[in-house]
């Protein structure tokens, strides 16, 4: 019953942050870039402060490796293979945008994200899933105000641009159980866990930092990606 409450709450930080995107018409770009600047931090924190020692204490240095380079190339070949959609800030590449592919873009995200959540209760760690959920829960509600909003800005209906925004918090909370379904194989669980650790790195050097850094905000972005690093690190302080 935690574990799965623990799930949907992390699948419902994307619906939560899509909310307020429906009240606001207009928000600046250095809002946007701070807002992706301190989940990024937030990633990585959950990453190096979490998934990483933890693969270490289950395992070793190899499978540290391994895992990570798997999870990096994956999402390599997805973001290559499958339709997908840097967000340009840009007024005119707006105005050309799919927001299909968008859904796709963020589909990419959520799917290692969810299943990190998954793997994580899986691993049966003391308050690890729960650290693992909350933090990724946390980051989930900036990242679903960002697609909510350019969705919207984007002359999508706000009913049909928060639906696509649920869309891609359930394929997280797919995600979670199929990564939770792996507790009868627990020797595949510290893979699992660094492969986590590797696509949320990609996705905060390919994706986040290189979209918080477009607009000539690079200096509060900065500090926001410190204060969401030193957020996770703080609740992980506090759950331990």
């Amino acid at each position: 019953m935690v574990v799965n409450l623990g799930i949907l709450i992390s699948a419902l930080g994307t619906t939560l942050g899509a909310v307020p995107a429906l009240l606001l018409s207009n928000v600046t770009h250095r809002i946007k870039d701070n807002l992706l600047a301190y989940s990024a931090g937030i990633m990585v924190a959950a990453s190096t402060y979490g998934l990483i020692p933890s693969t270490l204490k289950l395992s070793n240095m190899i499978v540290l490796v391994i895992g990570i380079l798997l999870g990096t190339t994956t999402l390599t070949l997805l973001e290559i293979s499958l339709p997908h959609l840097d967000i340009d800030h840009s007024v005119h590449a707006n105005q050309k945008t799919n927001p299909l592919l968008l859904i796709a873009a963020m589909a990419i995200h959520n799917i290692p994200e969810g299943m990190s959540v998954g793997i994580s209760y899986a691993s049966h760690l003391e308050d690890f899933g729960s650290l693992v959920s909350f933090s990724i829960g946390i980051q989930n509600i900036p990242e679903g105000f960002l697609v909510c909003l350019f969705l919207i800005t984007n002359q999508i209906p706000k009913v049909q641009a928060l639906l696509y925004t649920v869309f891609t918090a359930g394929i997280e909370l797919v995600s979670s159980f199929i990564g939770l379904q792996l507790n009868n194989q627990l020797d595949i669980i510290p893979y699992g866990l660094a492969f986590a650790a590797g696509s949320m790195l990609f996705v905060v050097y390919k994706e986040l930092i290189p979209e918080s850094h477009g607009d000539g905000n690079e200096r509060s972005a900065t500090f926001s990606f410190v204060i969401g690093l030193l957020t996770m690190i703080f609740i992980t302080e506090v759950s331990g």
